[in-house]
């Protein structure tokens, strides 16, 4: 009887598992895009940020905070992500000399243009804009999320989209 009771308990942990990546992915993709810019790098983060969360699902101490965890995780893996990529374009360029970066198309409009602005911003200011405006997370949540303080997000928030218009009315003189 005891092996059947922890059959049960397996198969209902797992429908509600089934039941946070139903409810939360959609929104944690958007997220990890908005982050990385790169639809399948999105898609990779998020498969993994779900697998770290359902292996420690049993951890969480508040279990109605998963979607906080979730977005920490997805911002952390970004982070990680375009971390291991800056140290190993470093090496290319010590092995192989400065590698030529090629010119984003710029008669792209609109959207395309504020996605590469955005893009261009350094991580911590493109991740704190993203959370702000396109999760619509408070000063204080961002700030957790990013292990700062709120006067560091509206730092970060500010030069960002300081950054952005220059970038966007620049990118509108040349054309």
């Amino acid at each position: 009887m005891l092996a059947g009771g922890v059959v049960e308990a397996e198969a209902k942990a797992a429908g509600k598992l089934a039941d946070l990546y139903v409810r939360h992915l959609a929104s944690a993709r958007r997220l990890a895009y908005l982050v990385t810019g790169d639809r399948g790098l999105a898609e990779d983060l998020v498969q993994d940020a779900f697998l770290r969360m359902f292996g420690r699902f049993q951890d969480l101490r508040d279990p109605g905070a998963f979607e906080a965890y979730l977005r920490r995780t997805v911002v952390n893996l970004s982070r990680k992500h375009f971390r291991r990529r800056r140290v190993e374009r470093a090496y290319v360029e010590r092995q192989a000399g400065s590698l030529g970066v090629e010119a984003s198309d710029r008669d792209v409009a609109g959207e395309q243009a504020l996605r590469r602005a955005l893009l261009a911003l350094p991580l911590r200011q493109r991740t704190a804009i993203v959370l702000r405006f396109y999760e619509d997370l408070s000063e204080r949540q961002t700030a957790d999320l990013l292990r700062c303080r709120p006067g560091t997000v509206k730092s970060l928030v500010s030069r960002g989209m300081e950054a952005l218009r220059s970038s966007i009315d620049s990118e509108g003189e040349q054309r």
